[in-house]
């Protein structure tokens, strides 16, 4: 191959993850020719947060809301919402690749999705409305910690599970969603679950819980782990790996970018989302709180709901609060 066609297949496979194009699965056996995207380990490395390896707590639990929500622009003095009122803006990451729930609208070039209009439930709580007030940045699975402890965003809201291991680096909100673990294959597959796929690549997301959990299958799978959803979708589309294991909202935003996949098998871990949350920020933890629970109570969760999962709509995940708290 000439080095002009190289650069071209090249762009060619990065236009693809982009956008994440029907295509039937790959047949080719030459897999190791096949571009692969940058940051890939196959077989993937797991680090200790993701592995859940922690002391036990109850993952579910967070701060109580320190009483009635202040009115917008009346800001508790030195509180962390009273600095992101001065900025001018709450500061979210997000992701940009999951479709339904944080994706880039290729019409409009704008973020949104489910984990967007939480967020700006929480900015429209600060300011009176979210128009104006957020600013949406978009990060990978394995730069919400980091980017929320070193203070580059103010929480991140993007399919997040919540673990011990995490609590030990960052907080959380209470759970505003429930999602479970599951498979997608190429719609030709044989397999009907994690259970079917020993010895065999199975993507997920590098820094998410997902790839510790394909580590952990009986089963034992191969994990190999990519920067993006996309990027397991592409390599999925290529015949590079087998399958893609995550969350089930995750999966099914990728089948419906791809005919040609089916999801299979059902759940076999239980993923509660909450919104990340600095550990010396304890009073933006209690003001988010008392957002979610506006929101179940006035309706503004099931709309959200509806909005982009569609009905039936189940009644939003309860509230769990640290004893104490």
């Amino acid at each position: 191959m000439t080095r002009r066609l190289a650069i071209v297949a090249a762009l060619a496979l990065m236009a693809l993850a982009g956008c994440a194009s029907p295509t039937p699965p790959s047949t080719s056996d030459s897999t190791a020719q096949l571009p692969v995207p940058g940051g890939m380990q196959d077989p993937a490395v797991i680090p200790s947060a993701a592995s859940g390896s922690a002391p036990a707590c109850d993952p579910l639990a967070s701060l109580r809301p320190g009483g009635p929500l202040p009115g917008p622009g009346a800001m508790p003095a030195g509180s962390a919402m009273a600095a992101i009122a001065q900025r001018g803006r709450l500061i979210v990451g997000v992701d940009q690749n999951t479709y339904l729930f944080g994706f880039r609208n290729a019409a409009t070039g704008e973020i949104e999705g489910f984990d967007i209009d939480i967020a700006k439930a929480v900015a429209a709580a600060i300011f009176g409305t979210a128009q104006g007030h957020i600013q949406l940045v978009a990060i990978t699975s394995a730069q919400r910690i980091p980017y929320v402890s070193t203070g580059k965003v103010d929480l991140v809201a993007e399919t997040m599970t919540m673990n011990c291991a995490r609590w030990q680096q960052v907080d959380f909100s209470s759970q505003y969603y429930e999602a479970g673990q599951r498979v997608l294959v190429a719609a030709g597959s044989k397999a009907t679950s994690i259970d079917q796929l020993g010895g065999q690549k199975v993507c997920a997301a590098a820094g998410s819980t997902s790839i510790a959990n394909i580590a952990a299958a009986k089963s034992k799978p191969i994990p190999v782990s990519v920067p993006d959803w996309t990027d397991c979708l592409v390599l999925l589309q290529q015949g590079q790996v087998a399958a893609i294991s995550t969350d089930d909202t995750i999966l099914a935003g990728l089948q419906k970018q791809d005919p040609y996949t089916k999801l299979v098998g059902p759940p076999f871990t239980s993923e509660p989302y909450g919104m990340a949350i600095a550990k010396d920020h304890p009073d933006l933890v209690r003001f988010v709180n008392g957002v979610l629970e506006s929101l179940r109570a006035d309706g503004g969760w099931a709309a959200i709901y509806a909005r982009w999962l569609g009905s039936p709509v189940p009644a939003p995940p309860a509230a769990t609060y640290q004893a104490g708290s």
